[in-house]
């Protein structure tokens, strides 16, 4: 039987009821999602889907990441309800290609986890699947593994086996709608055009989530624990003399403008420091940047385009302000301009979560 696998909080409990109650069958899992955005949130999916069918003895199959074909399928459907046209569409797509994949090997039956995904409907499945047997020959498994405390088990399956648990569905109409109603930044598309690798970010957990499998491959023990911080998101930073000449400038993390845009100019310097007479934000030229970070830069681009890490950049605010609780805007100038300056920084702060792997 030929199974379809959207995640592995899904597909974990699943293929265990699978492998028990179809024990006659060979399971071979298929991991087609092209609908899975940004592509880091796909390539951290299938990784966890990968390290679940290795744990269950199923082999695993990727298809095609043809996102630009799902795009123009679904287009008109932009917003669409979960579980409304969209998904069927969504789901026409990726069942046509599980079928294809199932002729291919030989397979008689198919069926997908998203059954067991309390995000989808079942009928809808179901009636998808069935138009499928009658088209292409392969019969969809209809399975309900959600009633009878279904739920309730496979969350205690996830929790027991430290699977990664995504917040939405996986496309980017439903994350935007999800957010909007959330009224939540939505960060997970959030790309530097540094490639920084932000804190809580999708790109992050994929790393962590690479380095969970180097440790069970090495036989270290750990435990995967989330913990509450304050998070940071830059959105833009633009300052400009005598409003009209644009100065190279970059804002270290934390930097928080309240009304996003201040005018005036510098007034003091203390040590390198040199402090605005409006918003409290201070000014520091290239030269004191690169003596304070031990670093070299040769221009505020470079800095823009390279910077520190994330760490390291936090670690240099702490040593600039004597504080871990500031808010400061520090702005990194080649040079210390003159003349009325226009500050425009728009960023935000807010509560999250992330996880931290620990070994035991």
């Amino acid at each position: 039987m030929l199974v379809h696998i959207c995640c592995s909080v899904d597909s974990h409990f699943f293929l265990e009821k699978l492998q028990r109650d179809f024990p006659e069958e060979k399971l071979t899992g298929f991991f087609y999602d092209p609908n899975i955005h940004p592509y880091s949130e796909y390539r951290l999916r299938y990784l966890d889907v990968k390290r679940s069918c290795k744990k269950l003895g199923i082999p695993l199959l990727e298809g095609e990441y043809d996102y630009e074909n799902w795009m123009e399928a679904v287009r008109g459907l932009e917003r669409e309800p979960e579980k409304g046209k969209r998904c069927e569409v969504c789901f026409d797509k990726r069942f046509e290609v599980s079928a294809q994949k199932a002729l291919e090997l030989g397979e008689k039956k198919m069926t997908t986890t998203l059954l067991v995904s309390p995000l989808k409907s079942q009928e809808q499945l179901k009636r998808v699947g069935d138009e499928f047997y009658r088209k292409n020959g392969v019969e969809f498994i209809a399975v309900d593994y959600r009633s009878g405390g279904g739920t309730q088990d496979q969350a205690k399956v996830t929790k027991e086996e430290q699977l990664y648990r995504q917040d939405y569905c996986g496309c980017i109409y439903g994350l935007t709608m999800q957010r909007e109603s959330q009224d939540k930044l939505m960060d997970e598309m959030f790309s530097p055009i540094s490639n920084t690798v932000l804190p809580a970010s999708i790109e992050e957990r994929l790393s962590l989530y690479e380095t969970r499998m180097r440790l069970e491959d090495e036989g270290r023990k750990y435990r995967i624990q989330k913990h509450k911080f304050l998070n940071y998101r830059q959105f833009t930073c633009k300052l400009t003399v005598d409003k009209s000449i644009p100065v190279a400038a970059y804002a270290l993390s934390y930097s928080i403008l309240q009304r996003k845009k201040a005018e005036g100019r510098i007034e003091t310097e203390i040590e390198g420091i040199h402090y605005f007479n409006r918003e409290e934000i201070r000014f520091i030229s290239l030269q004191k940047f690169n003596l304070l970070a031990d670093r070299d830069y040769l221009s505020v681009k470079e800095l823009i385009y390279s910077p520190l890490a994330y760490e390291d950049e936090v670690a240099l605010r702490i040593k600039i302000t004597k504080s871990i609780y500031d808010l400061t805007p520090i702005i990194v100038v080649d040079e210390i301009p003159q003349g009325k300056l226009s500050l425009v920084l728009d960023a935000k702060i807010y509560e999250d979560t992330k996880d931290k792997i620990i070994e035991i």
